[in-house]
């Protein structure tokens, strides 16, 4: 089967409804047989499900779940949207910035995007509606923050590209640092674009006393804590990713324990859900590792390079055409669909350019943040949705162009300073 019809057959199966860990098996397998016979394609494919499911690397994707998973049982993201709003309450769409931050805050210890908005979403939309925010920026800056999940480490997406391309997992977290602090700021500058674009009268509270706000701070001590701890043990080379990801769950747990939140319905409810999520992920990836044997086999790889090759583009050119086809899939597909599928192809012919694989990493990242928050299929505006079922979703989608155009900005700057990216872990 050539490429074009297994690429025609894969999508029209998605967009079916066929979960994508089927849809990328059977394209695979088919394809595979129809390159090297039944039998090599049936023993390929046991052998990868058989030696990625007793994968040390992998173990990494389950601790970290179950450290998100424990750090949102033990309750801190009401303390982190408390600490950020004591810090910025007092400005102009300062609440709508105070979720901003804490959706970052809690995504250094989560790794989710979709728990990130979910779970801050219910923590600050009463208060921004409280004082007047529109349901349309209130609504679209949890959107926007939450993105910030798949970026700032611990992140899922980037263990599952480094699993894909074989690169440093630790170091592709610590290069994720700078590019998600960019985002944070970028996303401030979007609160204040939008209030310019669509002028609120806002209820502004009164700034609080410096010893109050450091006591808001107090109660995320043990977040920060963890957080340094787990990044800075990889960044000293104290300990391996997967040995952090380890130390990260321990943590997690001592911290809701010490919260008192332990009690055992709950983590029963944590444990079978980080179980769950993790089979789920599991046989996504094993099926886009065994898709990836059938993109290299068919040659798709080759005639892409032969393509950017005769058009001339040059590599800066390359990845420009690569922000339009994000934009173009982030209206299509799931920000997960788009790594699996976008990844395995194009890695070889960027890395054939001369551009650093952990850079690259990060580039895929942020594009695929996008998919989080443009129509029609972006994800978390649908999580808002659940949240705030009385929202309309276009009321949503209008409100983060703002955030869109900055990540494009955050985008085209990390393509023009590399060193943003590249500085924390080229120093390890």
């Amino acid at each position: 089967m050539d490429w074009p019809i297994g690429l025609v057959v894969l999508l029209a199966l998605i967009f079916a409804g066929v979960p994508i860990a089927f849809a990328l098996s059977a394209v695979g397998l088919v394809g595979v047989i129809s390159i090297i016979g039944l039998d090599p394609a049936l023993a390929m494919f046991g052998q990868i499900y058989f030696d990625s499911g007793r994968s040390y690397t992998l173990s990494v994707v389950p601790l970290f779940l179950l450290m998100g998973n424990f750090i949102v049982q033990s309750g801190i993201a009401s303390e982190l949207y408390d600490a950020a709003n004591a810090w910025l309450r007092h400005r102009k769409g300062g609440l709508a910035m105070a979720t901003i931050v804490a959706c970052a805050g809690f995504a250094s210890v989560c790794g989710s995007s979709l728990a990130t908005t979910a779970t801050m979403g219910r923590i600050s939309l009463p208060a921004m509606r409280r004082y007047g925010y529109s349901d349309r920026l209130a609504a679209a800056s949890v959107a926007a923050g939450g993105t910030l999940g798949i970026l700032i480490p611990p992140s899922v997406i980037l263990v599952i590209y480094g699993i894909l391309t074989q690169q440093d997992i630790g170091k592709l977290f610590l290069a994720g640092l700078l590019p998600g602090l960019i985002g944070v700021i970028f996303y401030i500058v979007a609160v204040r674009l939008s209030l310019w674009l669509h002028p609120e009268d806002l209820g502004r509270p009164e700034k609080l006393p410096l010893r109050d706000r450091l006591r808001a701070t107090r109660g995320v001590s043990g977040a920060l804590v963890l957080f340094v701890f787990v990044l800075g043990g990889i960044y000293i080379g104290f300990f391996t990713a997967t040995e952090a990801a380890g130390m990260g769950a321990g943590g997690a747990i001592l911290i809701t324990a010490l919260r008192g939140k332990l009690g055992l319905r709950n983590t029963l409810e944590t444990l079978f859900d980080t179980a769950k999520t993790t089979a789920v992920m599991f046989f996504i990836l094993f099926g886009a590792l065994y898709f990836l044997n059938y993109v290299n086999l068919s040659g798709l790889t080759t005639d892409l390079r032969s393509w950017i090759d005769a058009i001339d583009a040059g590599p800066t050119g390359v990845i420009l055409m690569l922000i339009v086809l994000f934009l173009i899939l982030g209206c299509l597909l799931e920000s997960l669909s788009m790594i699996l599928l976008t990844v395995p192809v194009l890695f070889p012919i960027v890395s054939g350019l001369g551009f650093d694989p952990i850079w690259f990493g990060i580039f895929v990242v942020v594009a695929t943040e996008l998919s989080y928050i443009t129509p029609p299929i972006g994800m978390n505006v649908f999580v808002m949705r659940i949240v705030a079922p009385e929202i309309p979703l276009e009321r949503v989608f209008a409100g983060v162009l703002p955030f869109v155009f900055v990540d494009i900005l955050r985008l085209l700057l990390l393509i023009a300073v590399p060193w943003l990216v590249l500085v924390i872990p080229n120093s390890m």
